[in-house]
């Protein structure tokens, strides 16, 4: 199973990257999962940019959702609201194919940004009919270093809960692929 990870933060040392990449570390063999954390590239949305103008590295994050089997975001809060860079990835994919039936799932890296988590939920659920507000998982580590991250992710007090994270995201795009494939058999 493909799944892509994408940061929504443009920072270079970004927590919700870090975080992402730790899930890499864990995730079980049959789970290969992708972080993409390069949003900062995309020049701002445009449909006069759409078609033969797609910029080269938003075809390659469209090419990327397509193939992964489900989609995991990890964002931080600015302002009390969704990032720019990321709402912005996000404009780049609505008038696609690419993520109106995604499977798609939160992680957060923060105690706070409850604003953040509603708007990007209604927007995520907008965009995909497959987007799951019941698979969630947090770790608040906000202002730790990639590698402190990494070791708080596979504490005995919280491995277990990222590992049923995975299985239960897994499980959840197994499901939706097959009931995709039995709509189309019918």
């Amino acid at each position: 199973m493909k799944v892509l990870a994408i940061s929504g933060s443009t920072r270079q040392l970004s927590t919700n990257t870090a975080l992402l990449r730790a899930f890499q570390a864990l995730a079980p063999a049959d789970i290969e999962l992708d972080v993409f954390d390069r949003i900062g590239e995309f020049p701002v949305f445009s449909p006069d940019l759409e078609g033969l103008h797609t910029p080269d590295s938003v075809i390659r994050f469209i090419e990327k959702i397509s193939v992964s089997d489900g989609l995991i975001i990890s964002s931080p809060e600015y302002v009390r609201s969704i990032p720019g860079g990321l709402k912005n990835a996000i404009d780049w994919l609505v008038s696609g194919e690419a993520v109106i039936g995604k499977p798609i799932a939160l992680v957060h890296a923060s105690h706070r940004g409850e604003d953040m988590l509603a708007a990007l939920r209604t927007v995520l659920s907008t965009v995909s009919s497959n987007f799951s507000e019941s698979i969630f998982f947090r770790l608040p580590v906000m202002k730790q270093t990639p590698d402190s991250i990494r070791e708080s992710l596979m504490t005995s007090a919280n491995r277990p809960a990222a590992e049923k994270f995975l299985k239960d995201f897994a499980a959840f795009c197994r499901s939706q692929k097959s009931e995709a494939a039995n709509a189309i058999a019918i």
